[in-house]
C-alpha cells in the first residue's frame, strides 16, 4: 500500500483521479487529507467535515469490476467491508443504508463515493471514496449524523482505523474471487431497515409504505409494496423517511 497524506485539498477522489490519469499506481493506493473543501457524495451531493476529526481517503482498486453490468459489485465488497473493519473497533449497531452510507444505530457515521473509469483497453479502474465521521462532535444542522467519538463516547485513532480498513480491503478483494455470493449475503442482511415497515418518498414527492427486500444484481433497491408486488428503485428515485 502507498500512502499519500495530504494537508487539504478539494478533494482526494479528483486528486487521485488525477495521480493515476498522469502515471501507473500501485493497487491500493491510497490518498487521505486533513481537510477536504468540496467534498463529495452520491449524486453531487456535499460532504462536509470538520478539519483534522475524521478520516478522509480515497482508494485505487483497479481491475476488480471486469464487466460493467457488475459496477455494484465493488459497492458491495467496499461496504461490507467498512462494517467489518469498524466491528474490530467495537462499533455498535452497524448497518449500510443502501445503497453505501455507514449507519450505527439510527445515525450516519459514513458515506461512501465510488467513480469507475473504463480505460482504453477495457480495463475499469475504481476509485473509492470514503468520509468517516471519527472524532467530530458537534453535528449542528445535521440531526441525522454522528461520529464513533459521540456513540463510544472515547476517541479514535484515525490512521489505525485506516489501515484496518485497507488491510482488511485487500483480504475481501481475495476472497471474493473464491465466493462472491457471500458478500452479496452480508450486505443484503446488513441493510438498515431490511424486513421492516417503512414510509419512502419517490418521485414527484409521493409517499408510500414499503418493505427492503434486498438489492438486484445492478444494484437496484428492491421493495415489497402493498399491493404485494416488488419493485426496483435506482439511486435518488426515492428516498427512505426515517
Amino acid at each position: 500500500m502507498k500512502l499519500i497524506k495530504l494537508d487539504a485539498i478539494d478533494s482526494t477522489n479528483d486528486f487521485l483521479k488525477g495521480l493515476a490519469s498522469k502515471q501507473v499506481l500501485e493497487n491500493f493506493t491510497v490518498v487521505t487529507a486533513e481537510n477536504q473543501t468540496k467534498g463529495k457524495g452520491q449524486m453531487g451531493a456535499i460532504w462536509d467535515s470538520e478539519p483534522s476529526k475524521n478520516l478522509i481517503m480515497s482508494v485505487l482498486i483497479a481491475d476488480f469490476v471486469t464487466d460493467v453490468n457488475r459496477l455494484f459489485d465493488i459497492n458491495i465488497v467496499v461496504s461490507v467491508t467498512i462494517i467489518q473493519a469498524l466491528e474490530d473497533f467495537n462499533i455498535p449497531e452497524l448497518s449500510i443504508k443502501w445503497p453505501n452510507d455507514i449507519m450505527s444505530y439510527n445515525k450516519k457515521i459514513g458515506g461512501i463515493l465510488i467513480e469507475n473509469s473504463i480505460k482504453s483497453d477495457g480495463s475499469i479502474n475504481s476509485i473509492v471514496g470514503l468520509g468517516l465521521n471519527v472524532n467530530q462532535i458537534n453535528f449542528e444542522n445535521l440531526p441525522k449524523a454522528s461520529s464513533l467519538a459521540v456513540i463510544c463516547k472515547t476517541t479514535f485513532d484515525k490512521e489505525n482505523i485506516l489501515l484496518k480498513i485497507i488491510e482488511k480491503l485487500e483480504q475481501n478483494i481475495q476472497l471474493w474471487i473464491q465466493n462472491s455470493d457471500l458478500f452479496w449475503s452480508e450486505y443484503s442482511n446488513r441493510l438498515f431497515k431490511k424486513g421492516i415497515p417503512m414510509p419512502f418518498e419517490g418521485q414527484n414527492q409521493q409517499n408510500f409504505m414499503g418493505i427492503i427486500k434486498g438489492v438486484s444484481p445492478v444494484g437496484k433497491l428492491e421493495i415489497l409494496l402493498e399491493d404485494d408486488s416488488v419493485s426496483e428503485f435506482d439511486i435518488k428515485e426515492i428516498q427512505m423517511l426515517y
